[in-house]
């Protein structure tokens, strides 16, 4: 499978190493009233998609940046690839 880093082309996926749903990228207040449940379901409730999915990887052997991959859990079909910087910004926060 190839990875079409936003900054650096066609990578091949062993280069990089998948770290899970994208959502981890809004980390719950851990000052909340709540933050023990919100805690419990971001560290231990994820979906199991089938189809078109949001998912964090990391370029390991690379400029060690992170990615966000919109990819087809059935296909395996990449359809979108941004820096999670970028994404984490978009939503109003600053990584």
């Amino acid at each position: 499978m190839m990875i079409d880093h936003p900054l650096l082309g066609l990578r091949d996926a062993q280069e990089f190493t998948y770290l899970g749903d994208a959502s981890l990228i809004d980390r719950p207040d851990w000052q909340a009233e709540d933050a023990q449940d919100a805690f419990h379901d971001y560290l231990y409730l994820r979906d199991n998609p089938a189809g078109a999915h949001r998912e964090l990887w990391f370029h390991e052997t690379g400029d060690r940046s992170w990615l966000v991959v919109t990819r087809n859990t059935l296909t395996h079909e990449i359809t979108k690839v941004e820096l999670a910087r970028d994404v984490a910004r978009a939503r109003g926060r600053s990584k």
